[in-house]
């Protein structure tokens, strides 16, 4: 599954933060911005700063390969189940 929506991405933000045991706040001085924007990205917002976007996501070591099918993690070959991903976030709202 390709990320294809704010929200799509916020889950695999949220879901990869989680793995790790990061805390919001912890995430937010990593990357230099303030928890509620942290909050609102994982919330989908559609109007996160780009730049801010792609710190986020190499802080947490996903990087973006616009050449292939998808994301693999720091020097492993299994890729993410984006699907599993946002899944599992779609169930925790209902």
């Amino acid at each position: 599954m390709l990320i294809r929506t704010p929200a799509d991405l916020g889950a695999v933000i949220r879901d990869r933060r989680k793995r790790l045991k990061l805390d919001q706040a912890t995430l937010a001085k990593r990357i230099g911005v303030s928890r509620q924007w942290v909050i609102n990205v994982e919330h989908g917002h559609p109007r996160a700063e780009l730049a801010l976007v792609l710190r986020a996501l190499d802080v947490l070591g996903i990087p973006v390969d616009a050449n292939s099918g998808g994301f693999t993690s720091r020097g492993s070959t299994s890729a993410v189940d984006i699907n599993a991903i946002v899944t599992k976030a779609k169930k925790g709202k209902t």
